[in-house]
């Protein structure tokens, strides 16, 4: 997360974490439009299949860094950047259009010791993503920026809680202490060539030659990893394809303007020793956006992939909290 003004500074470092649980109301409008391409109509190399802006009343509800879905259903739960886990149901209508996020609870994170997280330095939340056992979602895996590392934390009926479990991640990741540090993790699914290992992608560590620092964590897969993203752009989270492909959603900022782009990395390219360097998928910025951190992927009732990508408003009433929806096709998009 790379705050913008001061401002956004203030109001995050004001943040509380509630105290327990908490049912929040989450007010959705739904964007029809993107870019100039209307519902079901081509997106670069995307399908756009519609939207929603969300707001809330609460002030515990913003700051949505990462998504992943955890349930049937379109279970649903993002990290925020006070160190809290939103949990609710994406909410689709009978044509299949996002419209809602509903059933919306605000839960605070823990600790090892199970102890609410004590300052606003160890609870930025960045990134998260599920973990499987025998096909069945058993945890969830969260990435955290300025107090730099990763834990688990056991799902119930789809909602994440309980201690924290560490996982171990190497010292050059976790001695970063910034908010520009890990900003994207992702587990590799069964039909990846690694499957089961876990990706983290810095946003604000460089190799040799300028690319972003990685590293897979995993039994036989593990080790160093590089990826190229393009100028203007840094990457901000990731997420695997039923097949194994890896999609990086990269998030760019000039003034109190974003743009974003979304690259795909062929299944063979994501391995320990590598520079990784997908080909562009979407790109996008203005008003169109805002500041894009998290993405999740799922596969529709008719069999399409979806993409979904969201933003983080930093708790700032000028920026939005967004989702956004689009349909991977199966052949390439000819124009």
């Amino acid at each position: 997360m790379r705050l913008i003004a001061a401002a956004g500074i203030m109001a995050l470092l004001a943040g509380v974490q509630p105290a327990a649980a908490a049912e929040v109301t989450v007010s959705a409008v739904q964007i029809t439009r993107f870019k100039d391409s209307a519902l079901d109509q081509p997106v670069d190399k995307l399908i756009w299949r519609g939207g929603i802006a969300m707001v809330s009343q609460e002030d515990t509800f913003g700051g949505l860094s990462g998504l992943t879905f955890t349930g049937a259903d379109h279970r649903a739960v993002f990290v925020s950047d006070r160190g809290n886990f939103v949990s609710g149901q994406l909410a689709y209508d009978d044509a299949n259009r996002l419209f809602g996020f509903i059933g919306v609870t605000i839960d605070p994170m823990r600790n090892s010791k199970g102890d609410l997280l004590p300052r606003q330095y160890a609870r930025d939340a960045e990134s998260v993503d599920t973990v499987y056992r025998d096909g069945l979602p058993v945890a969830v895996r969260v990435g955290f920026e300025n107090l730099t590392r990763v834990a688990d934390f056991a799902l119930s009926n789809g909602v994440p809680g309980g201690a924290a479990r560490e996982v171990a991640i190497p010292d050059w990741l976790s001695q970063l202490r910034t908010n520009s540090t890990l900003e994207s993790v992702c587990v590799a699914p069964a039909g990846s060539p690694i499957a089961g290992s876990t990706l983290l992608l810095a946003e604000g560590a460089f190799d040799a030659d300028g690319n972003h620092r990685g590293w897979l964590l995993g039994q036989s897969d593990k080790g160093p990893v590089s990826y190229r993203s393009s100028a203007a752009t840094d990457p901000t989270e990731c997420a695997f394809l039923p097949n194994g492909d890896l999609l990086v959603l990269e998030r760019g900022v000039s003034f109190l303007s974003f743009s974003m782009a979304l690259r795909r990395v062929p299944a063979a390219e994501v391995r320990a020793g590598n520079v990784m360097a997908g080909e562009v998928l979407l790109s996008a910025g203005g008003g169109e956006v805002d500041n894009m951190e998290s993405m999740a992927v799922y596969t529709a009732a008719d069999g399409e992939t979806r993409v979904v990508i969201g933003s983080d408003n930093n708790f700032n009433d000028w920026q939005r909290s967004l989702l956004l929806e689009f349909g991977l096709p199966e052949a390439p998009i000819q124009r």
